[in-house]
């Protein structure tokens, strides 16, 4: 069973992991999901988790040491453990990455907060055989923090593990899916009933019953989809 454990300060985000189709994979003990609360690990009256930026400049940096003590509570036990950490500066999230993410036993999400985590627990940990660290961002802009980010992540990992999806051909003609040539293309457009809606028809072809042909349709329309995009 897949195991994801999020670390964040506001747990609270992560109430929507109970709905939907990964709320039905936990209930099925397909995934195990658990959310830690970062300030259980911080010193002093506040539980403080960040400090002022050496070199100077605005915003606050998050400490390393509590992010220390709960990543070291969450990857007790035997490994690899992927520690991701949700960073604007991170690799951009691919369906491919997602693919490869869904095959791992144990992932590990750091929510940063302010102006990130310090750098410090992304090279200690780098440094430890039993992890493989991945800074990852979901898009060219600034969120407030990682959770929204973890979330996207989850729902597009989460997905792909046998057995989450009622029907695992859903995931064969997908956006991004990579063809039999090796190319990510984006999905055709899809109609469903009434065939006709404000003046609006379904393509014919669709209507034809002809499989071949709708197939092909599909194909190219994908592709010009694809290329629209660029």
């Amino acid at each position: 069973m897949a195991r994801f454990d999020l670390i964040t300060i506001f747990p609270d985000y992560f109430e929507a992991l109970e709905l939907s189709l990964i709320g039905k994979a936990r209930t099925q003990g397909l995934v195990d999901i658990a959310v830690h609360d970062l300030r259980d690990h911080a010193e002093g009256v506040h539980k403080s988790v960040d400090d002022t930026p050496y070199g100077g400049g605005a915003g606050m940096v998050m400490s390393p040491e509590p992010w220390g003590k709960a990543i070291d509570l969450v990857s007790q036990g035997s490994g690899p453990h992927d520690l991701i950490i949700l960073t604007p500066a991170g690799k951009k999230f691919t369906q491919a990455m997602a693919e490869e993410f869904s095959h791992r036993e144990h992932l590990i999400f750091a929510c940063g907060r302010y102006e990130g985590i310090d750098h410090r627990v992304t090279e200690f940990y780098s440094s430890q055989p039993e992890f493989r660290v991945h800074e990852v961002s979901i898009g060219d802009y600034v969120l407030n923090g990682g959770e929204v980010a973890t979330l996207v992540m989850l729902e597009a990992i989460i997905r792909l593990i046998p057995g989450v999806l009622g029907n695992p051909l859903s995931l064969a003609e997908e956006s991004h899916t990579l063809t039999s040539e090796g190319e990510a293309i984006v999905e055709y457009p899809n109609f469903t009933k009434p065939p006709e809606w404000r003046g609006l028809e379904v393509p014919e072809i669709l209507l034809s019953g002809n499989h071949a042909a709708i197939k092909a349709f599909r194909t190219q329309e994908a592709v010009k989809r694809t290329v629209n995009r660029e």
